[in-house]
């Protein structure tokens, strides 16, 4: 039906009768002479319609915005004065011969191409609509790009595609699962995979040596910008690699993915840095590194203040104390303050206190804050050491329970670093590494897995049973501006270790061998040393192409309450389809009609 591209006519082709096919994305009548802008995947070329072939000139009279055409027409140069060097086609015109209407259009909800804000919600009712948006195609292609180029990488090195189960065994791997009920199995459901992690390990076990899919995934839980219900990872595992080994190759594999997609250049080498440095400097552990500020620990300083407030939590073993020095932060107003301790009560912080530094000569007298009288002058001069502080900056405090302080903090630390504009560079990647094995939930008087079950530890089996709160895994995670792009470890390979850990982690023996029993069994076969990890492909495209959401790098998504607007899902089944499968509906507490068991 064509002959070209409309984005890809160019002077190349003038002279030529060429047969081109899209969208009307423009219409404009100049007196007598009509214009058309046709556009497809590859962008637009503008079409010249003249009153001399009357039946041509009568059907490009009627078409509308959207309506998808056919067009034959002689490529011929602009007039002077008329091209578009912002277009590929700018400095061509086809003049029309023919024009058939494959197909018409109504108004569509939204226009294709405008300023107009509008509603996602609406967007996503009318994704084929929002697609067509040029914004939405190039971001389409980037992802198209990403994936080969990903792909090609992993198979210049040797590693198979290998896909594994969407129906599986429901697993603890830190969300809820999408359950599948079984009409072959009675009263037995299937889960969707929160990853294939298990699989793939399975794979190492078999000889696989390496593998690698892109893969879906599916996790029942709470959204936000960068999460979805069902999304897209690059999963990777490798045998007799060690951690540094899969680091290496892997930091290769994303600068050449940089290089060749956007051309940026993301360094020769990725600095590495521990958890527990992450969390002391920067609050959190994915710290976006363009931000220059940083926290400092001033507990020792307020230990024997009389304001209770800092000297508290600077006595206690699970409190934090600290300072933030925002270079020219003085010219914060009150206002301003009074905003940002709003924004840091979100993350439990009871307050925010600040130090304006007029004159540091002037010792005290020079700073200007309601908190200078509850310490001595030592104590501030010790602060405004530690800070580096200068004349015009401002300091803010966080002190409480370290966790709010880290998180409240951290907050603060990104909300200022774009707020004021202080970001340094444009990309800054990081490995963070050394994570804890586990945390300690006080609420359940248990231990959890920073990571997921299956993370080798750093230290011994006695180590580990001798002081699990103390032991670091072997994971890594890779940041890159503030967002986790990718994180793994090496495994387990061992089963005595993988069935300490279980017991750490308060999985008896019994639950171990009914959920795990497969890979338990698998590691006592000669099971290689092994690891790999997984990299967000959504969050990947979304930095890449500078987006603010991975909604907006999905072809369809869903919204934050994880439905899809555009087919109404998740939807009601019939009577007949639940009795098939042996499931009765209750209605719960409170609700007139009962949507889903």
């Amino acid at each position: 039906m064509r002959t070209h591209k409309c984005g890809e006519l160019n002077t190349q082709q003038l002279g030529e009768t060429v047969s081109i096919c899209g969208w009307v994305h423009r219409r404009r009548d100049h007196g007598g002479v009509i214009f058309i802008d046709l556009r497809d995947r590859a962008g637009l070329v503008q079409v010249v319609v003249d009153p001399d072939v009357a039946e041509t000139f009568a059907t490009a009279e009627s078409v509308r915005s959207e309506y998808v055409l056919q067009i034959t027409g002689l490529v011929r140069d602009r007039p002077a004065g008329t091209i578009n060097a912002n277009m590929h086609s700018g400095a061509i015109e086809i003049l029309a011969k023919n024009i058939v209407v494959l197909n018409e259009s109504e108004t569509p909800p939204f226009p294709v191409e405008s300023e107009i804000e509008v509603n996602e919600e609406l967007r996503l009712r009318y994704r084929y609509i929002d697609l067509r948006r040029t914004e939405m195609q190039e971001k389409m292609k980037v992802r198209r790009d990403v994936t080969r180029v990903l792909r090609n990488f992993l198979d210049d090195h040797e590693f198979f595609e290998i896909e594994t189960p969407y129906l599986t065994k429901a697993t603890p791997e830190g969300a809820r699962d999408y359950i599948v009920p079984s009409r072959t199995h009675e009263n037995s459901f299937f889960a969707l995979p929160q990853s294939p992690q298990l699989y793939k390990q399975i794979l190492m076990v078999a000889g696989m040596d390496r593998y690698y899919q892109v893969v879906r995934c599916f996790r029942d839980e709470d959204l936000r910008a960068d999460r979805q219900p069902e999304f897209t990872q690059l999963d990777i595992e490798t045998s007799f690699m060690d951690e540094h080994e899969i680091m290496h190759v892997m930091e290769e594999m994303i600068r050449q993915l940089f290089i060749k997609v956007i051309g940026v250049n993301l360094g020769d080498k990725f600095p590495c840095i521990t958890h527990q440095e992450a969390i002391s400097r920067y609050g959190i552990d994915r710290p976006d590194l363009r931000i220059p500020l940083e926290l400092v620990d001033i507990a020792e300083d307020m230990k024997d203040v009389d304001f209770q407030v800092f000297s508290a939590p600077a006595n206690d073993p699970k409190g934090r104390v600290v300072a933030m020095r925002v270079p020219n932060g003085g010219e914060l107003s009150r206002k301003d303050i009074d905003a940002l301790t709003k924004y840091v009560s979100i993350y439990g912080a009871r307050g925010l206190a600040y130090i304006k530094v007029n004159d540091l000569a002037a010792g005290v007298d020079g700073l200007q804050s309601p908190i200078v009288k509850f310490a001595p002058a030592e104590v501030w001069d010790s602060v405004l050491a530690k800070t580096s502080a200068q004349n015009g900056d401002l300091i803010f405090f966080g002190a409480d329970k370290a966790s709010i302080v880290n998180e409240a903090m951290g907050a603060l630390r990104v909300k200022l670093g774009h707020g004021l504009n202080l970001l340094e560079g444009e990309w800054k990647p990081v490995w963070v590494v050394d994570f804890p094995m586990f945390e300690w939930d006080e609420k359940t008087n248990r231990y959890n897995a920073i990571h997921h079950p299956f993370t080798a530890p750093s230290c011994s089996v006695e180590e580990l049973v001798a002081n699990p709160g103390a032991a670091l895994s072997r994971a890594y995670d890779l940041v890159l501006n503030g967002t986790e792009v990718g994180g793994g470890s090496i495994r387990i390979n061992r089963s005595a270790m993988q069935q300490t850990v279980l017991e750490i982690l308060g999985i008896g023996e019994d639950e171990a061998r009914e959920k795990f029993g497969f890979l338990l069994d698998a590691l006592k076969y000669g099971a290689p040393p092994h690891g790999g990890l997984a990299f967000g492909l959504d969050r990947l495209v979304m930095l890449m192409t500078g987006s603010t959401s991975i909604r907006d790098v999905i072809a369809f998504p869903k919204t934050q309450s994880a439905a899809c607007p555009l087919v109404s899902a998740p939807a009601v089944v019939t009577d007949e389809q639940l009795k098939e499968l042996g499931i009765r509906l209750i209605k719960p507490a409170g609700k007139e009609k009962a949507k889903y068991d």
